[in-house]
């Protein structure tokens, strides 16, 4: 009895142990994270950490997977993201979490590729994100002010908080939980607007500090910009350049959360990139310097769905020129080159989280800083910061070549494994092989002619209001529409103008964004700002008949403002409306009664949605108007061949919004093209980076292809719905798919091995250099272009033979043909020697199909 009593006691106990364990599985292994002055500590190891941004909603969830692991492919041990207060929680109490917002599932993707998440909950984000992330209500609680030390928001910021901590720990995401989160944000860039809210802003400071910590995530907190970050929080650097960043605390390690490879895109302006050269540069700096923790801002930037884009004026593409570009594929070199540097890093970890540097003076704009394990074991960064001279140094004892802007990573502080300035990563052409196919009605892909909707101009609906005055345009909409209109009457004595020309100046001034005037319904001018200025006048002559007329401006918001010191009360809208020349005098018609109507009837009639696709309402007819302004237009398509992302190409319209399927791919806006000065087709690399030191497609539009998900599309008809605002022509509208990628590669005998190839015990397994060609996910390689080796000249897609050359061709297409990936080294006795005692080169162009 006593036997059986006890083993009883032993099957329960066992089943107990069995449970425990089983749920412990299931949560995975509990991780401590913590920090020192050094680095990041995660179980008891200090860790030198790539990070990457990558925004959940600007993508889909079918896209998450395959992005995330080209980043971890990339290198990277970190994922980074904001929390989109203002889509999570729409109207005040009640929450969204689903589709592109469904985080836990981001957060969760992420965890199942093994990497790391740094959750930048904020909850105020900027990110040219519209309202900086802020949910527009928060602004309507009477007495609130954002950002400073107000009762009000803190209390609803805090709420935020606590709901967003407590969904991470009930999903057990936190690394002490078994999770992906190592760390977490509070405020974002706060220090650099602090000054503007004076004691207010001190005092806010420390209570979001405070109540970060009162939420015991268990894994730390940092607050980015803030020189003045309370203790325990982490005082992090945002900049193209943070080498010369240094915690505001002895006790706390040098992190890098924004550092940027491109630059952000709006309207009316030319596209700005960052040569991977530069990138590497700054990256290596850090590192060299002390730092131990660095996040790309953006990896991958995505796409502005819906009006999710900040203001004024930030485009729908949110590429950022980024190491993944908008639609998820890999930028090269970009990509490439950056995962050799994570690479060559990581070969110095032990020495970078063991010691401190030790500064070595190597000649003017020169020099190198060692890290020591003892005096005979040690790495090594040898930097040359001049931006136009190249060097020659010693270093122990040896001669190392550093080329101006550059640094070289020695993982035992006598072999380079890489430098910052030489790219032998394969480049990928711009102009991409693309299938087109033109939604018309003698497309083959569309099923019916376009059918149109000719919006009313003025008031429209019921709910329609007057008041005095003119109301300014945020505070009238609630964020509800992009329109406002404002309609008055003018009335012209017959008496007194009979033998007058009544030909008069309209001025109207506002604050943003954008503005179409009509008079007596028909349109007579179309006004807007910039990015950078949002507010704009329009003066246009205008023709009033005697009696009465009727003037109807149409305002529109671009997304609303995301950053500056109070940009939370920053306004839109018209603030004055003057003729000039009537009863030879000025009038001033800002002070009378206006009629106003929020929004747009078709928006009201839900034109863009599917179930409306075939209502009485769309016209149809053999005459398509074209260049209109205020019409929707309705066509159909088949989805493109394949299952890579499609874009629409929407060069042949004005500015407008689109939608697929009834889902808003976002706000173009082709007409508006960029000065047609001001862009350089070689940036040099060398030298302190800016948002405007590199820029293309000067004098074109900003953007004319428009991302739609493939996973938005299905199989038969697709409904294409656009609200074209000025005029354009549809039936010049076309799809774009990516069918093929022309990939490159050009290097030199005397260029250094992968540094992958190298290990601490050996050095290289080989001193060979390697031309590697990649395809991305899912495609192979399907011929070689060209392939010489000798003196080649020209570019990727413009190579030509040199003095100098042996055809490879047939070697690269043994080697490469029909695979995703290929690699042959760079050797006279493998390829030939067609010019004994020359520095000879490899140039290789290849095409990638599905």
């Amino acid at each position: 009895m006593l036997m059986g009593r006890m083993n009883m006691r032993t099957i329960i106990t066992l089943l107990v142990i069995l449970v425990v364990e089983g749920c412990y599985w299931e949560r995975g292994v509990s991780t401590t994270v913590t920090y020192d002055h050094k680095a990041l500590v995660i179980d008891g190891k200090r860790r030198i950490l790539q990070s990457g941004s990558i925004h959940y909603p600007r993508a889909t969830p079918d896209m998450w997977p395959g992005i995330i692991s080209k980043a971890k492919e990339g290198g990277l041990d970190v994922i980074e993201s904001y929390v989109f207060w203002n889509y999570h929680e729409p109207v005040r109490g009640q929450y969204y979490f689903e589709g592109r917002f469904d985080l836990v599932r981001f957060v969760k993707t992420v965890h199942e590729a093994g990497l790391y998440v740094h959750l930048r909950i904020g909850p105020y984000a900027c990110a040219e994100w519209n309202y900086g992330g802020f949910p527009v209500w928060l602004h309507f609680i009477p007495g609130i002010k954002f950002r400073t030390s107000n009762e009000l928001f803190k209390r609803e910021m805090k709420r935020f908080l606590k709901k967003v901590v407590n969904l991470m720990k009930d999903e057990n995401l936190f690394a002490s939980q078994g999770g992906p989160i190592i760390l977490a944000q509070v405020e974002n860039e706060y220090g650099n607007v602090e000054d503007a809210y004076g004691v207010g802003g001190k005092l806010y400071v420390k209570w979001a500090a405070e109540t970060a910590v009162s939420l015991n995530t268990t894994v730390p907190w940092v607050m980015c910009a803030q020189k003045d970050a309370p203790d325990p929080i982490i005082n992090t650097c945002n900049g193209f350049y943070c080498d010369g960043f240094t915690p505001n605390s002895p006790s706390k390690p040098a992190m890098w959360t924004e550092n940027y490879p491109g630059w952000f895109l709006a309207f009316g302006y030319p596209i700005p990139y960052r040569p991977v050269e530069d990138v590497a540069f700054a990256v290596a700096r850090f590192f060299e310097k002390g730092g131990t923790f660095q996040n790309y801002y953006m990896y991958f930037g995505g796409t502005n769905f819906g009006r999710t884009a900040g203001g004024p004026l930030i485009a729908t593409s949110y590429d950022y020129d980024a190491p993944l570009d908008e639609y998820g594929f890999i930028r090269q070199p970009k990509w490439g080159h950056l995962r050799d540097l994570h690479i060559a890093i990581k070969h110095c970890e032990d020495y970078l989280v063991e010691a401190d540097p030790s500064r070595v003076s190597l000649g003017m704009n020169l020099e190198a800083h060692v890290y020591y394990k003892t005096s005979n074991d040690c790495a090594a960064f040898l930097a040359n910061y001049d931006s136009k001279v190249d060097a020659n140094v010693t270093f122990k004892g040896n001669s190392y070549f550093l080329p101006a802007w550059s640094v070289s990573i020695l993982p035992d502080c006598k072999n380079v494994v890489f430098n910052t300035a030489k790219v032998v990563s394969q480049k990928t052409l711009d102009d991409v092989s693309f299938v087109r196919n033109t939604i018309t009605r003698k497309s083959s892909l569309a099923s019916s002619a376009w059918d149109w909707y000719k919006e009313r101009v003025g008031i429209w609906g019921s709910d329609s209001f007057t008041a005095s005055g003119l109301l300014e345009q945020i505070n009238t909409t609630k964020d509800a529409s992009d329109f406002l209109w404002y309609t008055t009457s003018v009335n012209v004595d017959e008496k007194i103008e009979r033998h007058h020309k009544n030909v008069v100046v309209l001025s109207i001034a506002s604050l943003g964004h954008a503005a179409l005037v009509f008079v007596n319904k028909r349109p007579v001018g179309f006004g807007y700002g910039n990015h950078d200025d949002a507010s704009f006048v329009l003066k246009k002559k205008i023709s009033l008949n005697p009696g009465n007329n009727t003037l109807d401006v149409l305002s529109m918001i671009v997304g609303l403002q995301n950053y500056g010191p109070w940009f939370d009360i920053q306004g839109a809208g018209v603030n004055s409306v003057v003729l000039s020349g009537l009863k030879n005098a000025k009038e001033n018609l800002s002070s009378k009664r206006w009629n106003y109507q929020v929004g747009l009837e078709g928006e009201s009639l839900g034109l863009y949605k599917v179930n409306l696709q075939n209502s009485s309402l769309w016209k149809k007819g053999n005459a398509l108007p074209t260049n209109q302004s205020l019409i929707w237009y309705k066509g159909t398509f088949l989805a493109p061949d394949g299952k890579g992302p499609v874009s629409v190409d929407l060069s042949s319209m004005g500015k407008g919004q689109a939608w697929v399927n009834g889902r808003s791919i976002g706000r173009y806006w082709p007409a508006y093209h960029s000065p047609s000065t001001g862009c350089t087709d070689n940036c040099d690399y060398r030298g302190s980076y800016n948002a405007w030191k590199c820029l293309k497609k000067c004098g074109q539009p900003t953007q004319t292809l428009y991302h739609i998900p493939r996973h938005w599309l299905h199989a038969g008809e697709n409904i294409l719905v656009l609200h074209e605002e000025i005029g354009g022509d549809p039936s010049k509208i076309s799809l774009v798919t990516r069918t093929g990628q022309e990939i490159c590669a050009s290097l030199s005998e005397a260029d250094l091995p992968p540094s992958d190839t190298w290990n601490p015990k050996v050095g290289f397994s080989s001193e060979v250099p390697q031309v590697r060609l990649t395809c991305d996910q899912g495609w192979h390689i399907a011929s070689i272009r060209f392939a010489s080796f000798g003196t080649p000249e020209g570019d990727c897609g413009a190579y030509m033979q040199g003095s100098c050359h042996a055809n490879v061709t047939s070697i690269y297409q043994q080697a490469c043909v029909g695979k995703q990936q290929c690699s042959v080294p760079v050797f006279a006795a493998n390829l030939g020697d067609p010019c004994p005692g020359v520095l000879k080169r490899v140039a290789v162009q290849a095409l990638c199909s599905v």
